[in-house]
């Protein structure tokens, strides 16, 4: 009884989670101009994508910054988590707490925060801009996996590969990095969905001329949301997935190694 139970409330969870993606993704083949009415299958709405420039520029902004942010943000989270696990500097303190701080600073907060000193220095708001917020936005969260895969690490490791005459470069790069690894891959992740997914700062650090994909559809779903933006969804969510497993296998690769 009690197993069922159990069952059927995981059931309810997954439902409650990934009920909403499965209804974007099957209407996304609604031949209906409205999508609170099912006209039955078609693609439509994918053909009325690949020709709707506009969206598909925003959709190509999203995917630029989200990779440059997150390449960015998991290398400077890495070096950060980095530096406050294995080293002693002043300061250490008040650098491990302020990243666990910005990752429950609000968004808008933090989105007016930038956009006031990208205006003292005279910024001109476009790409540049919104690469630093979403940079800034993500390595607190890069910094925190690799930190909690850090209190893992057993730092005798280092010290045996030292004792057998590895550098600390080579020690780093042989031993350290593969078995941070996992968390470094999860971090670049959790930075590339938290980039293509912000829509707070980036209406606060995004120009005229450079608009992404999140501001662009929160504009067009003031109206009613399309079916073309179903597609993209479908599409977008689909990509993720492939994203995510492929972190996966290369994860079982290298533990396999």
């Amino acid at each position: 009884m009690m197993r069922s139970l159990k069952r059927a409330y995981m059931g309810l969870v997954y439902a409650f989670f990934y009920l909403p993606l499965f209804v974007v993704f099957v209407y996304s083949f609604n031949s209906g101009k409205y999508t609170t009415n099912w006209g039955g299958f078609s693609t439509r709405w994918y053909e009325s994508l690949v020709s709707n420039s506009a969206l598909l520029d925003a959709a190509l902004n999203s995917l630029m910054v989200a990779v440059c942010a997150a390449s960015l943000a998991t290398f400077l989270g890495t070096l950060t988590a980095l530096s406050v696990k294995r080293y002693h500097f002043p300061g250490r303190r008040v650098m491990y707490g302020g990243i666990f701080l910005l990752t429950v600073s609000p968004d808008i907060v933090m989105g007016i925060s930038l956009l006031v000193m990208f205006i003292a220095l005279k910024m001109e708001l476009g790409f540049v801009t919104i690469l630093l917020a979403h940079t800034t936005l993500c390595a607190p969260f890069v910094a925190v996996t690799v930190l909690a895969r850090l209190e893992e690490f057993d730092e005798h490791l280092i010290e045996a590969a030292r004792d057998l005459g590895a550098s600390e470069a080579a020690a780093f790069r042989h031993v350290l990095l593969p078995l941070a690894f996992p968390a470094i891959a999860a971090g670049w992740l959790l930075s590339f969905t938290l980039s293509m997914d912000d829509v707070l700062i980036s209406t606060f650090t995004t120009g005229p001329s450079f608009e992404v994909l999140p501001v662009k559809i929160y504009s067009m779903v003031k109206l009613g949301v399309k079916p073309d933006v179903n597609a993209l969804s479908a599409i977008m969510f689909l990509f993720t997935l492939f994203f995510v497993l492929l972190a996966q296998a290369v994860s079982q690769i290298r533990r396999k190694q």
